[in-house]
């Protein structure tokens, strides 16, 4: 059995692609998911698997009606990823974690342009921490972050990804 983690993109916000957490349970497991546990309403899902889950977007446009993104992480992966931030030792709700479907083509001058003085960023792999000790609601480049990185991604900050980690040692 191996360990994944889920993060949802888009859902729960405005109103828009509701995604109850109990019923995103129930449907995990359902479909042959084991100890599905979640984290907050912004689509944090934590569970076991025999073989690497495809297809959860599927699961959810035909129970919910609408297909959100959905990239899903090993434990393996996700505890790398964690392990290689540069700023684990800072506030956790500063540093956030962008997790990309696809390994980033980074304009470099775009970043430098979007970033604050306070802010700090790095890439390794598939992710692009960033430090934004100002807050990421009012980061130019968190905003712009897509952009800058020509791949879709999704944030997690580090308290979450930290919670994350500990849930993967219960299930």
């Amino acid at each position: 059995m191996g360990i994944f983690i889920a993060l949802f993109r888009g859902i729960n916000v405005g109103g828009r692609n509701i995604l109850p957490m109990k019923e995103l349970t129930l449907l995990l497991e359902e479909s042959s998911y084991s100890k599905v546990k979640t984290y907050i309403q912004s689509g944090n899902v934590v569970f076991e698997s025999n073989k690497p889950p495809k297809n959860v977007d599927l699961l959810i446009e035909s129970q919910f009606g609408f297909k959100p993104e959905v990239m899903i992480i090993s434990k393996k992966d996700f505890s790398r990823f964690v392990r290689d931030n540069p700023y684990s030792s800072l506030v956790g709700k500063e540093i956030h974690l962008f997790f990309c479907n696809d390994a980033p083509k980074p304009d470099i001058d775009r970043i430098e342009k979007l970033k604050s003085k306070s802010e700090k960023y790095s890439i390794k792999g598939k992710v692009f921490y960033l430090h934004a000790p100002d807050g990421i609601g009012r980061s130019k480049l968190a905003a712009g972050v897509e952009k800058c990185l020509g791949v879709a991604a999704t944030a997690r900050n580090l308290n979450t990804v930290n919670k994350l980690i500990e849930m993967t040692e219960i299930v």
